[in-house]
């Protein structure tokens, strides 16, 4: 393959004096949970990371494409994130909520601030899957009814109860919570029944969920959760209408709907600022992480006051949801999201990167299909286009060869033959460049 120059950086790694990357996977094989998996045949080892890069122990830089599954919004070890963490941690670390702290509410209020409609009612937890199962329990709460409304190939963390509503069996166990849960038609213009070519495919997808409330339940439901695009099942982007048709026959079984933007929001898709709002809807809960704090473990759920008051009935409480060292990191997070136009940015070099993957798939029969938004985006790959036979072994094989010449790039989909764009916010032309002559490269060499 061939050795193709990454795009210049000012960035030294600092000289890596720790365990070597076999040692360190012999510990984890030892003392860490071995149902964690890792990328690649031969596990990369990451020590730092600046902006969009990440450097191995041996200090080779690698261009993340992925951000750590979407997490990293503004890039690696951003100043100014950094900065606002540092002088929290130097003030105070911990209070909880029992306690008035600034950072909290201003937080609260900056997100708030941000949010459409009679959504006004912040929770902060610690996670994306703990941020579900609050929705669960709140809609679940406020309606007085059990039964919920998913999709097929979602994803929605990792705790009992999010796992009830996960489809895919590789990323869930035989739960109890399953029960109760019906999952709706999957909405894709790709391989579903309804393609590309229907301007009614919103529609028909979405009176599978009105089938399910007729026939799979009492009539009366507690809600419908949906990602406002698909992440884990491999960047799938819903027909226009989708989720209008979808929440009005949910609000018409008296369920509210929750709308999932763990992987979406803070600006990625690059028109919206939350990735419900291409779809012309606002939710009755909103649940969000990852991007939100650029790698801290913050999370949260936003609400309308008469829906959050349905918890109100008893005491609920997180001790380290809402502490004011993740406050003033997500505090700063907003900050840099705005200051630095990254919505914008995520929007046009979101654009330059699907017309290079249109560029590609002309070239490369491999490529099935492109899909996305801004900074979330998919690239299917197939071995027969008229057949859509998925392409997973070369798929395997295109992604190790894009980390080989320097370049981290995720996958997924059902299947696991969809390729995953995801990059930090900050991601540039010259990033995309590089991205594209690598990706063309390894397509080649498969």
């Amino acid at each position: 393959m061939k050795n193709i120059p990454l795009p210049p950086s000012t960035h030294l790694p600092k000289p890596y004096r720790g365990p070597s990357a076999e040692e360190v996977l012999s510990l984890r094989k030892k003392y860490l949970n071995p149902a964690i998996f890792h990328y690649y045949k031969k596990p990369l080892m990451i020590v730092e990371g600046k902006a969009q890069w990440l450097f191995d122990e041996k200090g080779r830089r690698y261009l993340d494409a992925i951000g750590g599954i979407v997490t990293v919004s503004c890039g690696h070890c951003h100043p100014h994130v950094v900065a606002a963490a540092n002088l929290q941690n130097e003030t105070l670390q911990h209070t909880t909520t029992i306690y008035l702290n600034p950072n909290i509410a201003l937080y609260a209020q900056e997100l708030a601030d941000r949010m459409p409609g009679e959504l006004r009612v912040v929770y902060l937890v610690n996670s994306g899957s703990e941020a579900n199962d609050l929705a669960l329990l709140m809609a679940r709460a406020y309606t007085g009814c059990y039964d919920f409304i998913a999709l097929r190939n979602g994803y929605h963390g990792g705790s009992q109860s999010t796992m009830g509503l996960t489809s895919h069996s590789t990323w869930k166990f035989n739960v109890p919570h399953s029960f109760g849960v019906q999952h709706a038609l999957f909405p894709d213009l790709y391989r579903g029944p309804h393609g590309k070519d229907d301007p009614e495919a919103g529609r028909k997808y979405a009176d599978d969920v009105k089938d399910l409330v007729q026939f799979g339940t009492s009539g009366k439901i507690a809600g419908f959760i949906a990602e406002s695009i698909q992440g884990v099942g491999g960047t799938v982007v819903y027909p226009d209408g989708y989720l209008k048709h979808a929440y009005a026959h949910v609000r018409a079984a008296g369920g509210l709907c929750v709308a999932d933007e763990v992987q979406t929001g803070f600006g990625r898709t690059g028109t919206h600022f939350w990735g419900f709002e291409t779809q012309g809807v606002i939710p009755d809960i909103v649940t969000m992480a990852k991007g939100i704090g650029n790698g801290c473990a913050l999370a949260a759920v936003v609400t309308t006051p008469t829906v959050a008051q349905a918890l109100a009935q008893r005491i609920h409480f997180n001790t380290f949801g809402g502490n004011p060292v993740v406050c003033a990191q997500g505090r700063a997070v907003l900050e840099v999201i705005e200051r630095e136009h990254l919505q914008a940015n995520s929007l046009r070099v979101g654009n330059y990167l699907k017309a290079g993957f249109e560029r590609l798939a002309a070239k490369h029969s491999l490529i099935g299909d492109i899909r996305g938004l801004g900074l979330m985006l998919g690239v299917e790959l197939v071995r027969d286009r008229r057949t859509k036979e998925p392409a997973k072994e070369e798929c395997a094989a295109v992604f190790e060869a894009c980390k080989d010449m320097g370049l981290l790039v995720g996958k997924g989909g059902f299947m696991g033959n969809t390729l995953r764009i995801k990059p930090p916010m900050i991601f540039s032309a010259s990033d995309a460049d590089f991205l594209l002559a690598v990706l063309d490269e390894a397509l080649a060499s498969v």
